[in-house]
Parts: structure tokens; C-alpha cells; sequence
């Protein structure tokens, strides 16, 4: 290859150099040479000034950009309500043409809130608790007694509760009984009456008793119904028990000794209020109130608070054994209201049958041989 030699300058020799040596001596020549090497020593050995040079320019050049974006951050782009007095610092950011929106909003809101709490306090106004229903059910041990236990408290389960049912049995508490109670699925208590019913017609007076003598005990509040359980009840008997104030009463169907037609035996209504009497029977003609056992309920409150309802006796309200048979209702009925005009008839104007009174318990029914004992909690029965 070519090369190109550059032509060395003319060699001035009238020129003054510094240190008074020509410019290619030998002492000019290995003095330069030495700064140049000197030089670049020097540079080479400071470390300090190598790195402060590559990373200056981009680090100034961030922190820059990293003010600009924060202040443009914090730069509100909205309006600004402007605020009076001590309230300068709470200000609040709106978006630009959102007030009415805004606004509107709010009026939405209250009216909603408004709306449900005040339908919230119509439903409270409107809301009354049920009252409770007593039921008071004598039994003893008899062939269809699981039978009849098992019907009533079928009709039973059918009502919205509070719905108590009060059992009574006689001498002791069988454990059959205790049983169909249990299954049942209704709120009941199981009672015994204490007292001795065999030379009693009427076992059922001294058992309605001691349901009584409860219900005053632990001040059950109520309505008291006295429900036998051999006989036939509408679940519309049940509802209707909850709107007696006080004494309520209703006509009942029963079948006649002969059992080939029914009497209807309770009261004649006009409207709620109770006018007269329905009654086939001669005998029981003498008594005052015309009622079947199954047809009338009362509030459970003139057993214990007497004196809110005025009553003039100071004895206990109870079911009288010293009367004839079929004076029990009439006796009872005289020491809770005085008249007619405190009791109410139900439903209004009496115009339907809301339970049957049959009397068909078979009582020439046998049980099998060995199988009727005194005491059931110790029966034990052989098979052979």
C-alpha cells in the first residue's frame, strides 16, 4: 500500500522556545514526552474523577423529571369551593359539571332512606303477637287412648304456634302416654292428678282441676280451651280461639244417646253478641248457661289477676264435683262471667260447627287378655 509521509515544517531557528531548547532537541523531545506520560498517570490513577463523570448528567436529568411529575400530581384539575372563616383548610374537589349530578343523587338517597324507615315503623305499629292457646286434654288408659292422643295432636300441629298442650292423666304418668306426647312435635306439659277418681262419674273434673291450679301456679297468659280427646276439632276452632278477649263461646254438634240424628247445643248469635240458647234435652233445662264442655274458652288472666276482670269471688275458679253430671259447664261458666253481655260468640252470628262432640268411645271393646294392669310403669306381659 501507499503511504503518505507528511512533510516535516521548516525548522525556525531564530524562534525562542521555553526552557531555551529547540523544539526537536533531544532535551525538548524526552521532555514532552515525560508530561504526556505523566498525564496520563495522573488520570489514570484518580478513581474519583472517572466515576464522577458517566452517571452526573442522568441522575440530574431524573430528579428533574421526578419534580415536574409531582407537581403536576398534586395540581388539582377540578373547582375549588372556596370556604369562609374557620373552615379554610377543609375544602372539598369536585369534577368539573358533576353538581347536579351529584345533587341529584343525594335527593334519591334521602328519599330512599326515608321511604323504609318509615314503612320499616308502619310494619312494628302493625305487628302483634299471637296469643297463646291452652289446650287442657284429660285421658286415662283406655283401648283407643293412643288413638285419640294421636288425632288431637295432629289438628294441634296444624296450628301456628304458641300452642301449649296441658295432658292430664290420673293416679300416674304412663309411659305410653309420655311417649305420643314426645312424637308428637307439639309444646306440651305432662301433668297427674293426684286425687282419687274412682267413685268420681266425671273423672275429667278433678284433671281439669289440676291443669288449672298449673296455669293460675305459674300465671300462664292465654286462652284456656278444655279439649277431651275423643272428640272431632276444625283447625278454624283453633284460629278463631285467639280473638276472645274474655269468654267466648260457640255452638257444638253432638250426636243424640239413640245416635241416629245430632243436637246442636250452645248459643244463638246476633252478630258477636250472645242472645239465647240451643237446648234439646229436658234435664238440662234448669241450668243457666246451655254449653258443652268442648264449647266455650276463656282468658287464662281471670284465674290470677281477678281483679282486673271484677270478679266478686275470692275463692279459686274450679270445676265443682258436688254437682250432677252435666252441671259442671254451668257451675264453672257462673264463676267467670256474670251474663251474656261479657261473653262473645264465635265465629260472628254462631253460624258454623267448629267441633263434634260424638261419644264413640267403644267401651265393650276388650283389651287382649293380660294386658290391662293397674300400674302400667310395671307391666310385664308374658307371651306364650
Amino acid at each position: 500500500m501507499a503511504s503518505i509521509r507528511r512533510t516535516l515544517s521548516p525548522v525556525y531557528h531564530d524562534r525562542h522556545y521555553e526552557n531555551g531548547g529547540a523544539p526537536f532537541s533531544p532535551s525538548s523531545t524526552s521532555s514532552s514526552l515525560s508530561q504526556k506520560s505523566s498525564g496520563k498517570h495522573s488520570s489514570s490513577s484518580d478513581p474519583k474523577a472517572s466515576r464522577r463523570g458517566p452517571w452526573r448528567r442522568p441522575f440530574y436529568q431524573f430528579l428533574a423529571f421526578f419534580l415536574i411529575g409531582f407537581v403536576l400530581g398534586m395540581t388539582p384539575y377540578g373547582q375549588i369551593d372556596d370556604v369562609n372563616g374557620t373552615d379554610r383548610f377543609n375544602f372539598e374537589i369536585k369534577p368539573p359539571n358533576v353538581e347536579e349530578s351529584l345533587k341529584r343523587r343525594e335527593e334519591v338517597a334521602v328519599d330512599g332512606v326515608s321511604f323504609s324507615a318509615e314503612s320499616k315503623n308502619k310494619k312494628e305499629e302493625d305487628f302483634a303477637p299471637r296469643k297463646l292457646v291452652i289446650v287442657v286434654t284429660p285421658t286415662y288408659n283406655r283401648a283407643m287412648q293412643a288413638y285419640y292422643l294421636h288425632r288431637v295432636a295432629q289438628t294441634l300441629r296444624l296450628e301456628e304456634p304458641p300452642v301449649l298442650w296441658i295432658v292430664v292423666e290420673g293416679n300416674a304418668a304412663s309411659f305410653e302416654t309420655s311417649e305420643i306426647l314426645r312424637k308428637t312435635g307439639v309444646m306440651y306439659r305432662h301433668l297427674v292428678c293426684k286425687r282419687n277418681t274412682t267413685s268420681i262419674k266425671d273423672r275429667g273434673v278433678h284433671q281439669r282441676n289440676t291443669a288449672l291450679e298449673h296455669i293460675e301456679l305459674h300465671k300462664l297468659d292465654g286462652v284456656v280451651y278444655f279439649a277431651d280427646d275423643d272428640n272431632i276439632y276444625s283447625l278454624e276452632l283453633f284460629q278463631s280461639l285467639r280473638q276472645i278477649r274474655r269468654f267466648g263461646t260457640w255452638p257444638v254438634a253432638m250426636l243424640a244417646p239413640s245416635k241416629n240424628k245430632a243436637i246442636l247445643e250452645g248459643p244463638v248469635c246476633n252478630g258477636s253478641q250472645v242472645i239465647g240458647w240451643h237446648t234439646n234435652e229436658k234435664s238440662k233445662r234448669l241450668r243457666r248457661f246451655h254449653v258443652d264442655m268442648s264449647g266455650f274458652a276463656f282468658n287464662s288472666t281471670i284465674l290470677w289477676d281477678p281483679k282486673r276482670w271484677r270478679r266478686p269471688f275470692s275463692h279459686p275458679t274450679r270445676q265443682l264435683d258436688t254437682v250432677k253430671e252435666g252441671f259442671q259447664e254451668t257451675t264453672f261458666i257462673e264463676q267467670v262471667v256474670a251474663d251474656e253481655s261479657d261473653m262473645e260468640g264465635v265465629p260472628p252470628a254462631c253460624s258454623r260447627i267448629l267441633n263434634w262432640h260424638l261419644h264413640l268411645d267403644a267401651l265393650d271393646v276388650p283389651y287382649p287378655q293380660g294386658w290391662v294392669m293397674q300400674k302400667n310403669l310395671e307391666a310385664v306381659i308374658t307371651v306364650g
